[in-house]
């Protein structure tokens, strides 16, 4: 016991109360097993021995008070509309132009759509820390965000053309042609940004709460997880009414499958990266992935290579160019709520460390 406590020492002098450090710990990995080798029934117990038995300066130290829940500032609601209004703003724009104006236009919108996504993200439950090892990583999971949307938009129309033997030429902006632009499902992604933050501002508040009023590492997991998978579905619900408005409005097909999917897997992984938690090899690797469906289909051409195109040409054939998106971005965003169970439910990752509200 004298080993741990000299190890942890900051850690249990700096608490203000034996939650502080059980958070602290399971950051560290004990775990209850480790707790029962100092005869503690689980990692809550044998933090409230370190906080009674560490010295704390009385006069340095403040009363133990409950973690402040994130407040909802008008910065950063007020950000979160941006891309959405930007998208609008594009699509229409695309709409009513025809040739070189119309791609200058997709050009400076796709800018303007990345620069107010950035200040989105910045400020808000969705901002990443300062200083935390997920921002390091940002520039390429920026990298891999832009990818995925990029073939949300343009993929499936290049897929299916090169199925059929092409392309014959380069997109037009039209949602029926040769090469046809997908722009329902990205502008909902655009609009979901809105409802994406207030998700992330709804879990990390509620889970504040149930972290102030939690007494033990077991039952604040067994409260965090129903708000997680709460968090999860409202989003859910929330982006298939976009696809829904977006695709009659635009009068072209929903994509739920491709839509959700990619949504939710966008979602998961800012929210982990969030809580210092990276994703950013899983984006890379979905984007890979789909890029690889094209690269094979392409070298399925050389001679006596059309095995390597019969994969994606059964799948393509059997439920259609979007079932490949769907299936890989579905497939990561299934690793991705597994392993936010895991982590988001632990007390360590609602430590305060600097909100970015």
């Amino acid at each position: 016991m004298k080993a741990l406590m000299h190890r942890h020492r900051a850690l249990c002098e700096q608490a203000v109360d034996p939650l502080e450090i059980a958070a602290g710990l399971e950051a560290h990995g004990v775990t209850d097993r480790t707790a029962a080798r100092f005869r503690h029934r689980d990692v809550f117990s044998l933090a409230e021995e370190l906080y009674a038995r560490v010295p704390r300066d009385g006069d340095r130290r403040p009363c133990p008070e409950p973690a402040p829940a994130p407040r909802v500032r008008a910065d950063w609601a007020l950000l979160t509309l941006l891309p959405g209004a930007v998208g609008v703003a594009v699509v229409t724009g695309v709409r009513l132009t025809e040739g070189r104006p119309r791609l200058l236009t997709a050009a400076a919108g796709a800018l303007a759509l990345a620069l107010a996504a950035g200040l989105a993200l910045r400020r808000g439950p969705l901002a990443v820390p300062t200083g935390t090892l997920a921002r390091h990583t940002l520039t390429g999971t920026r990298v891999w965000t832009c990818w995925l949307l990029a073939y949300a938009l343009l993929g499936n129309g290049l897929l299916r053309a090169v199925l059929d033997g092409g392309p014959d030429g380069l997109p037009t902006g039209a949602a029926h042609g040769l090469w046809p632009v997908a722009s329902a499902p990205v502008l909902a992604l655009t609009l979901a940004c809105a409802p994406a933050a207030w998700s992330a501002h709804l879990f990390t508040a509620g889970a504040r709460r149930r972290l102030t009023g939690s007494r033990g590492l077991e039952e604040f997991a067994g409260a965090v997880q129903p708000l997680l998978l709460g968090t999860f579905a409202l989003y859910l619900g929330v982006l298939t009414a976009l696809l829904a408005l977006c695709g009659a409005a635009l009068g072209e097909p929903a994509r739920y499958p491709e839509g959700l999917t990619l949504g939710v897997m966008l979602l998961l992984a800012r929210l982990l990266a969030v809580h210092n938690v990276p994703q950013g090899p899983t984006l890379a690797l979905a984007a890979a992935t789909e890029a690889a469906a094209v690269g094979l289909v392409l070298a399925g051409r050389l001679p006596g290579c059309a095995f390597l195109a019969a994969p994606v040409d059964a799948l393509a054939g059997a439920w259609g160019a979007g079932s490949v998106p769907a299936l890989v971005c579905g497939a990561a965003a299934l690793a991705l709520l597994f392993q936010a169970t895991r982590t988001l439910t632990r007390a360590s990752a609602h430590a305060p460390t600097g909100d970015p509200e």
